[in-house]
């Protein structure tokens, strides 16, 4: 099952109106820019992670929920089977399956996150979000910028870091990279 911007944003706008909160509110809320939020609604923007579990702290919603629609309902073990995890396309060049969507009440979230490649010219997309992370690589290589430093990682590398300092990563090699991301909770 997969899923895109655009169902995220609908998603946000579901809950936004299920509170009964304006626009304005909903972004004074998650400390956003009116115009960003707006963006979010209808999928013209790149939504983080940190801006989903931003709405998942501050409205007590889970993050399986607002990425993919799903209500987790397992507590005590959750399986997914061989590439049956659901997944959405944050940008085109990045996939994210989630390994955990089905599990409430999550201390972590497990991704399989695919990465395309694109030139190396090309701006790292930070990320920031509270915790830390686990990420080890299962096919290819990248560069993983962590805090301004690049780091490479080839197959079977692995890095554990303060997700809270900017990161980003790109493929290397004109190849995709596929990469186990552990992201655990403060």
């Amino acid at each position: 099952m997969a899923t895109d911007l655009t169902q995220i944003g609908e998603r946000i706008k579901g809950l936004r109106d299920a509170l009964d909160l304006s626009p304005e509110e909903m972004a004074h809320k998650l400390e956003v820019d009116i115009t960003d939020y707006q963006q979010y609604e209808t999928g013209d923007r790149d939504i983080s992670l940190s801006f989903l579990q931003r709405i998942e702290r501050e409205f007590n919603v889970d993050l399986a929920t607002l990425m993919f629609g799903t209500e987790p309902k397992m507590n005590s073990y959750y399986i997914t089977r061989k590439d049956k995890g659901v997944s959405v396309e944050r940008v085109s060049a990045y996939k994210y399956q989630s390994l955990t969507s089905g599990f409430t009440n999550n201390v972590a979230e497990v991704f399989v996150v695919t990465v395309e490649p694109k030139p190396m010219e090309t701006d790292f997309l930070q990320s920031i979000h509270a915790g830390q992370e686990f990420n080890m690589i299962l096919e290819g290589s990248m560069v993983l910028n962590v805090n301004g430093k690049d780091l490479i990682l080839g197959e079977g590398d692995s890095i554990y870091f303060d997700s809270s300092l900017p990161h980003g990563m790109k493929a290397l090699n004109n190849k995709p990279v596929k990469f186990l991301a552990v992201i655990l909770y403060p």
